[in-house]
């Protein structure tokens, strides 16, 4: 009997679901906005989370689920995961499991059991997999205290420098243009209070997002740093060596696998990818690991070829 699985992966950027078949056959899929809990905030993550298992279930036309993995950042609290099981009740009546993104992140680039995955997205991380469990984790301690080298620690770095210059304090930089062009804030040396009006309005403007909207101007570093900026280039060094870092701490000479680079920041940025973590395979699509996750929780052999049918499937279903 070929039964379908449901798989989730949602973190800080968005959220994605698909109905995968026990012989590996990726037969729907979802997505909607952030649903990580912590930083998007209960309501608004089990309202992505059920909106990309609604759009999973609707486009597979499976009925019902076997079984269900929700990889889930942020979302330990077990109030956070009881929230997240009722606005599912409806749709999966069977009891999900939860694990982690990383582990989404890591079976997204590899089937093997043991490995490492470096994950730099809205957060940062490096994972040690051990017989398909998470063995050992460095960083991933979330924006306010880790996560070097992420989207929201870039993001972050750029809004410093780019404003340092206005303030009289740090190094001309493109990225202060391009940090105002991005606000929509046209320069204005009119003073204000002892400060620049284009100050003012960008640290307004900036104050009135939530933190980790920092993170969305983590792009402009690489369009600084690709024009000969040093400002910027100096960023993506720190950037790299704290990945390096973080990586280092969860090696181990006992596990030899393979090394997969995931988050939205190393799959788009394929250079910065391969500078930070040579040879690793670099995974641009988390999706895969939750469907492969969702066969592992029901008791599925993941094998090259199961793996090979996921990956193909899923591919063929995003190029609708």
């Amino acid at each position: 009997m070929n039964n379908d699985y449901l798989g989730l992966d949602a973190g800080g950027t968005s959220t994605r679901a698909v109905v995968v078949s026990s012989d590996g056959r990726c037969r729907g899929i979802g997505k909607a906005g952030s649903g990580n809990p912590t930083s998007a905030g209960i309501d608004a993550a089990t309202t992505a989370i059920r909106s990309a298992v609604t759009q999973a279930l609707t486009s597979s036309k499976a009925g019902t689920v076997a079984g269900a993995a929700l990889a889930v950042a942020g979302a330990g609290d077990p109030g956070n995961r009881a929230a997240i099981v009722a606005a599912l009740s409806d749709l999966v009546v069977v009891e999900p499991v939860f694990d982690f993104d990383v582990l989404a992140a890591y079976f997204s680039g590899t089937a093997s059991p043991d490995g490492y995955v470096l994950l730099s997205g809205t957060g940062a991380s490096a994972v040690r997999v051990e017989d398909g469990q998470l063995a050992g984790i460095s960083d991933g301690l979330g924006w306010l205290l880790g996560d070097v080298g992420s989207g929201f620690w870039l993001g972050r770095e750029v809004v410093r420098a780019g404003l340092a210059p206005l303030d009289g304090r740090g190094a001309a930089t493109v990225l202060t243009g391009l940090l105002l062009d991005r606000l929509g804030i046209t320069p204005d040396e009119t003073p204000q209070g002892g400060r620049t009006a284009t100050l003012v309005a960008a640290t307004a403007a900036l104050y009135a997002m939530p933190p980790l909207r920092l993170a969305d101007f983590a792009s402009l570093v690489f369009t600084a740093a690709g024009a000969g900026d040093e400002v910027a280039a100096g960023i993506l060094d720190q950037a790299a060596e704290g990945l390096r870092e973080t990586l280092a701490a969860v090696r181990t000479p006992d596990v030899e696998g393979p090394l997969v680079a995931a988050g939205s920041v190393l799959a788009r940025q394929p250079d910065f990818a391969a500078r930070v973590a040579p040879g690793a395979v670099v995974a641009t699509d988390g999706l895969a690991g939750a469907a492969v996750l969702a066969l592992r929780h029901a008791g599925v052999l993941v094998d090259d070829a199961v793996y090979r049918r996921v990956t193909s499937s899923l591919a063929q279903l995003t190029e609708v």
